[in-house]
């Protein structure tokens, strides 16, 4: 694992959930509880720990004079009375697009035509680049408060 325990702790699925939800309702064009309902089953599993590892790795990269215990307080802090305070909707570029098409395998509601593609390099290329930016997100959702 390269991201704190700690992390995970602040971060759970329902907070990662309720952050990715107004993008992916969005996205999708269906309501906030069939966007949070895929989105839980989504992230699940693996997907999770990657996405937590992507939005670490962004979290140390976007800061000089704060080190791994000030993040993760920073985190305690923005998350602090609302945990579940929905996320931003972000604008979906095509890493975003990748992102959302990950999600999409994962739980099922891709067609065989996206599988296919996310299976090609091309496809795993996008799909690190796009959980990257979406990483970059989480860890500004997640430490965008006081």
């Amino acid at each position: 694992m390269s991201y704190p325990p700690r992390l995970a702790h602040l971060a759970t699925r329902a907070v990662v959930v309720a952050k990715l939800m107004p993008t992916y309702a969005r996205a999708h064009n269906i309501d906030e509880e069939e966007a949070s309902q895929r989105l839980s089953a989504a992230l699940a599993g693996r997907m999770l720990t990657s996405l937590l590892e992507a939005t670490w790795t962004a979290m140390l990269g976007g800061t000089k004079r704060l080190k791994e215990e000030g993040l993760l307080e920073k985190v305690a802090t923005t998350l602090g009375d609302r945990p579940l305070r929905p996320g931003r909707p972000a604008t979906v570029t095509p890493a975003w697009s990748a992102f959302l098409i990950l999600l999409d395998l994962e739980v099922g509601t891709a067609s065989d035509a996206a599988r296919r593609v996310m299976e090609t390099d091309e496809g795993r290329r996008r799909g690190e680049a796009g959980m990257a930016e979406v990483g970059r997100y989480l860890a500004a959702e997640l430490t965008r408060g006081k």
